[in-house]
């Protein structure tokens, strides 16, 4: 078992599902809703746990019957939440709309995630125990920050997913192992559309990056190797909503557990392309076995 903490956000995602996305001004007629149990941090980590992985949550829920589906939900997917916090006032919540190609739209309201801005008592110490941190931008900053710089004090290696896209503090990204964001978050970060081009300039702030590439699979690079490519398996996706999320939870797990790095992105690769052909986040993740079969 790989030991893997997640540090992030758990929203319940009010899900709208539309032959086409309405523009602005616009008002369309769904053919269906659902309410599922999501957040960039939830998804990692019961990504990695069906993955095979032994993961711990950090963060919040709120007071209310949302918070208690979400923890119900990390639980049943084998994730400890013993020291995920619950916080007056609401969940957060995504609303999403998933047009009938799977591409979606998402508004992000914080609720409790927000109330997260720096590690509690007993957190770091967890931290320590952990071979990797998953980190998102879905929580407070200041807290991603505080996490990363625990995790370099007790060597243990920091994979962060810079979404939603914005500025980085040079802080964070000292402490930053592998940075996992998609192309367009890469070139939201370096003003750079072409990923090879991003994938160098990222290369000058982090170690270690992998930009996922949706259908064309991702790019590997790192300081001390050539860049190389990794394709994604063939597939008609139905939802993307928690692809990158499925990518980063179980590349953690095949990391920690010594695979190499091309192995690695394609175990990956074949987890995320299971999920986009299943509706929902947490929902759609698939288990090791479905995994290894696919791979």
């Amino acid at each position: 078992m790989t030991g893997i903490v997640v540090l992030g956000s758990t929203n319940m995602d009010l899900v709208a599902y539309v032959a086409n996305a309405p523009k602005r001004g616009e008002t369309v007629t769904g053919r269906e809703f659902r309410t599922v149990p999501g957040g960039k941090g939830a998804n990692q980590a019961v990504a990695a746990a069906r993955a095979g992985g032994d993961v711990t949550m950090l963060g919040a829920v709120g007071a209310d019957d949302f918070g208690t589906r979400l923890r119900q939900t990390l639980v049943s997917s084998g994730v400890d939440t013993d020291l995920l916090r619950t916080a007056e006032g609401p969940s957060g919540t995504a609303h999403i709309v998933v047009d009938d190609e799977g591409g979606n739209s998402i508004v992000v309201i914080p609720g409790a995630n927000g109330t997260v801005t720096a590690l509690a008592p007993g957190e770091e110490a967890l931290i320590a125990t952990a071979d990797t941190l998953l980190l998102q931008l879905e929580l407070p900053l200041s807290v991603v920050l505080d996490g990363a710089e625990a995790a370099r004090r007790h060597g243990v290696r920091t994979v962060l997913t810079p979404s939603p896209a914005q500025p980085l503090p040079p802080e964070l990204l000292a402490v930053t192992d592998l940075l996992v964001p998609n192309e367009h978050e890469a070139a939201a970060l370096t003003a750079v559309t072409d990923p090879h081009r991003a994938a160098e300039e990222l290369l000058r702030l982090v170690p270690e990056v992998v930009i996922t590439l949706g259908s064309a699979g991702c790019l590997y690079a790192a300081r001390d190797t050539d860049p190389f490519t990794v394709p994604a398996p063939r597939v008609t996706p139905v939802d993307t909503t928690a692809a990158g999320d499925t990518f980063a939870g179980t590349l953690a797990v095949a990391l920690g557990e010594g695979k190499p790095v091309r192995q690695a992105l394609a175990w990956a690769s074949a987890a995320a392309a299971l999920s986009v052909q299943r509706p929902g986040a947490s929902s759609s993740m698939p288990y090791r076995t479905e995994i290894d079969a696919a791979s």
